[in-house]
C-alpha cells in the first residue's frame, strides 16, 4: 500500500470501454479479470437485474427458495456434462473452491473414512485468497509464499504433461493415497499462477488417476468456465467430468458477485442421510442472491442467443495474428494463446507500474503481472477495440529494455 500507484478513478463503463474521471476512455484489455464476457452494460442483463430489484432483491436461502436460484441450478446442471447435477450457491469463486475442497473431506469422513484431508494439487496454481485456497496454490511461485508453515499442508506435485511426469505422479499418488480427499487443478490453463497452458491430455490423465486411487476430482473453472478457453467449460475439451466443478466470475457476465459450486450424484449422496451431522454445514449469507441469479439468467440467456464462441474463435485468431509480433522481441519468453485468453511471458519485468503506465498512455487498460503482459477481453469486443489492444501489447513491449 506504501508504494503502489494511485488507482484510476471510474466513472463508467459501457461495452469495452472504461471512462475515467478525467474524461479518457480506455479499452479494457482484462474485462475486470475476465467477468466481464458480454462486455459492460449489456442491456439484457441491466433489464434482467432492473426487473429483479423491483420485486426482492434477496431474501435468505435457509429454508427459503426462489425461482431465480432454481432456474439457474437447473440450466447449469443442464448444459454441464454427466451427472453433474447437484448445485451449492455461495459468493465468490475462492469460496466456491472452498465449498468444493470442504464437500470433498467430508465425503470420506460421511463413508466413515477418516485420515483423507489433503488435497493433490500443482506448480502453478492459483485457487483464492481464503486460507484453505491459499493452502492449494503454488507454495513457490505463488503470492501467498509468506504464509509457509502456517497453512494447511496439502501435497502439491507437476502436473503430468507427458508420460514421465505421469509416472512419477502415480507414484507419488500411490504413497499417498490414503491421505489424500480430491485432486483439484484449472483444466486448460491456470491462471494467476502465470497463464500456463496444458494440453486435455492432462486432464484424462488425472481423471484416470482419480478413478484408478478411488479419488475425487475438482475442477476449477473459476477462470476457464463460460467460453474463455474456446468451449462453454474447460472441461468439455478433454471429455472429463470431474466429481465437483467450481464457477464465479463470468457467472453473472460481470454484474455482481456470485458462485456455484457443482457436484456429481456420487458425492451429493454421501451427504444424504437421517443423521443431521452428515449434512454439508454451510451457509453464506448472500448465498444464491435473488439480483445476482437473475443477472446470470440473462447471461445465460445470451450464451443462447448470441455467437459467443463463434466470437470466442474469432478473437483467437486475432489475438495469434497481432501478438505474432512479439516473438523474436529482445526480452520475450513466449507468445500463446488459447481462446479468448492471448499471453506474452517476458524473461522479467523490473517496472510494473510503469508497464501499466504505458499502456494507459496508449488508451487501453491492461494489468501485468510477475513476467507476463496478458489479453482477458471481452468476448463481445470487436476487431478494431481487439486491434488496438494487440498493438499496445506488441508497442509497449518492443520499448521494454534488454
Amino acid at each position: 500500500m506504501k508504494h503502489i500507484a494511485p488507482p484510476l478513478p471510474v466513472v463508467a463503463t459501457n461495452g469495452t470501454r472504461i471512462r475515467l474521471a478525467d474524461g479518457r476512455e480506455l479499452v479494457d484489455g482484462i474485462a475486470s479479470w475476465w467477468t466481464a464476457c458480454h462486455g459492460y452494460n449489456h442491456p439484457h442483463i441491466r433489464a434482467a437485474v432492473t426487473r429483479q430489484i423491483e420485486v426482492m432483491p434477496h431474501v435468505m436461502f435457509g429454508g427459503l427458495v426462489h425461482e431465480p436460484a432454481v432456474r439457474l441450478a437447473t440450466r447449469l446442471a443442464a448444459l454441464l456434462p454427466g451427472d453433474l447435477d447437484r448445485v451449492f450457491f455461495s459468493d465468490s469463486g475462492s469460496v466456491s473452491v472452498e465449498v468444493a475442497m470442504k464437500m470433498a473431506v467430508q465425503y470420506w469422513l460421511n463413508r466413515g473414512i477418516r485420515g483423507r484431508t489433503k488435497m493433490l494439487a500443482f506448480r502453478g496454481a492459483y485457487h483464492g485468497d481464503t486460507f484453505a485456497t491459499m493452502a492449494v496454490c503454488d507454495p513457490d511461485e505463488g503470492m501467498h509464499k509468506h504464509f509457509a508453515g502456517i497453512l494447511h499442508e496439502n501435497i502439491i506435485a507437476d502436473l503430468p504433461h507427458d508420460d514421465e511426469n505421469a509416472a512419477t505422479l502415480d507414484a507419488l499418488v500411490a504413497r499417498h493415497a490414503n491421505e489424500i480427499a480430491a485432486i483439484i487443478v484449472e483444466p486448460l490453463v491456470q491462471g494467476a499462477g502465470g497463464m500456463l497452458f496444458h494440453e486435455p491430455e492432462v486432464l484424462r490423465r488425472l481423471r484416470a488417476l482419480a478413478d484408478k486411487y478411488d479419488l475425487l476430482l475438482i475442477f476449477d473453472e473459476v477462470f476457464t468456465g463460460f467460453g474463455r478457453t474456446g468451449t462453454m467449460f474447460a472441461c468439455e475439451a478433454a471429455q472429463v467430468v470431474p466429481d465437483i466443478i467450481c464457477f464465479s466470475k463470468a457467472l453473472t457476465g460481470g454484474t455482481m458477485a456470485l458462485a456455484a459450486t457443482v457436484a456429481r450424484e456420487k458425492v451429493f449422496e454421501a451427504f444424504w442421510s437421517d443423521d443431521p451431522a452428515r449434512a454439508l454445514m454451510h451457509g453464506p449469507t448472500f448465498m444464491a442472491n435473488a439480483l445476482a441469479c437473475a443477472a446470470a439468467n440473462a447471461s445465460l440467456d445470451l450464451f443462447e442467443s448470441e455467437p459467443r464462441l463463434e466470437q470466442v474463435a474469432r478473437i483467437e485468431a486475432a489475438l495469434q495474428a497481432g501478438l505474432e509480433a512479439c516473438r523474436g522481441t529482445p526480452g520475450v519468453r513466449d507468445v500463446r494463446v488459447r481462446g479468448a485468453i492471448g499471453v506474452v511471458e517476458l524473461e522479467k519485468i523490473d517496472d510494473l507500474a510503469a508497464l501499466k503506465r504505458r499502456f494507459v498512455a496508449r488508451g487501453v487498460f491492461i494489468r501485468p503481472f510477475g513476467k507476463i503482459v496478458y489479453l482477458t477481453p471481452a468476448l463481445t469486443i470487436d476487431n478494431i477495440d481487439l486491434k488496438r489492444l494487440t498493438d499496445a501489447v506488441v508497442h509497449v513491449v518492443r520499448q521494454i529494455p534488454d
